[in-house]
């Protein structure tokens, strides 16, 4: 079976990442090594993988440009895509048009569908959604244009976070607000920086906890991975921001420790897994996909997103989780291709 691992990823030229600090001028202890990081090594992986579980997978860059898909689609007639294209023309909503692409084209892909990939990206809708479906999630508002005073009967404090971003995209330490003048100022920088509405929302103050799940009509919860803030500096939020998913030279990188399996009571375990599988069907998702909550300090549960196609860097995020649950970095990929194309073999 032919595999194209396909992303998008215009910047391609750009030099990879180097160590232009030393650990000693941090100014804080480095949790996690700071070594090179080359922006193809996890694409690269998952073909290695794909590989040497018996397919014949090759890595393609769409560069922001159809054409090349089309050109090597009509060409290897690849028999399913792994569709790793987050975002074309540096425009995240047009992951969905690129996914509905391979739908009208009737090529097995992998991960979400459009409708689904469309629904997780507006996060407003998708809390709304969840809410008729009696899940928990934060109290919120939306906040299409500028105001003077934004008046949200909301109880501070609050975080603030671009509408239609994923990856932590917008959330920083500053997102965390506790009155209206830090609102104000915070909001006005969304608008100004990522040209779209606001999701306003209730900071809960807790565990953070990531369930991942397998699947497509039958899927399964993996082991619960947490978040733990125990090491995190009184100057920084307890929150994964940006910075601390992506900066390796930013000190909230090293102060999230992930754990895995999460230590809980079985019954919050349950309950977790339980919600994020609900949530997972309820917006659609299919083959991989991860749900971010947050266990607050009376034990409730709240969803703060669904994430569809996650992150599979080997060793992180769903794949710790996966490995966690039994599976293989290399037997996780075999069966997110195999649910894609059996998916097909079924339709």
């Amino acid at each position: 079976m032919k595999v194209a691992v396909l992303f998008n990823d215009s910047t391609l030229e750009m030099p990879a990442q180097s160590q232009s600090q030393k650990d000693s001028d941090l100014g804080f202890e480095p949790y996690f090594a700071i070594s090179k990081l080359d922006p193809l090594d996890d694409f690269r992986d998952i073909v290695n993988a794909l590989n040497k579980s018996g397919y014949e997978a090759y890595l393609l860059n769409i560069k922001d440009d159809i054409n090349l898909f089309m050109d090597d689609y009509l060409t290897n007639k690849p028999n399913v895509i792994f569709n790793l294209v987050e975002l074309y023309k540096d425009n995240p909503k047009l992951e969905l048009s690129f996914a509905g692409i391979l739908e009208l084209l009737k090529v097995p892909f992998t991960g979400a569908s459009p409708l689904a990939l469309g629904t997780c990206q507006n996060k407003t809708l998708t809390k709304r959604i969840l809410k008729k479906a009696g899940i928990r999630t934060p109290d919120f508002r939306f906040i299409e244009k500028k105001e003077k005073i934004y008046r949200h009967g909301l109880n501070y404090p609050l975080i603030v976070k671009p509408a239609f971003e994923d990856a932590s995209v917008g959330i920083e330490n500053d997102s965390i607000v506790y009155n209206q003048e830090k609102l104000r100022n915070r909001i006005d920088y969304v608008f100004e920086q990522y040209k779209q509405p606001v999701l306003l929302e209730e900071f809960i103050d807790g565990r953070e906890l990531n369930v991942a799940i397998m699947g497509d009509k039958k899927p399964i919860a993996l082991p619960i991975s947490e978040i733990d803030f125990t090491r995190m500096p009184k100057h920084l939020h307890n929150i994964v921001s940006y910075q601390a998913k992506w900066d390796p030279y930013h000190e909230a990188y090293h102060k999230t420790i992930p754990i895995c399996p999460a230590k809980l009571p079985k019954k919050i375990t349950l309950e977790a897994q339980k919600t994020a599988l609900t949530c997972f069907k309820t917006v659609g998702c299919r083959d991989y996909a991860r749900v971010d909550m947050r266990l607050s300090k009376d034990n409730k549960l709240y969803v703060l997103e669904v994430n569809p196609n996650p992150d599979l860097t080997e060793g992180a995020g769903f794949m710790r989780s996966a490995h966690a649950g039994g599976y293989t970095y290399r037997k996780a990929l075999k069966m997110i291709v195999d649910l894609a194309w059996n998916r097909r073999v079924r339709n």
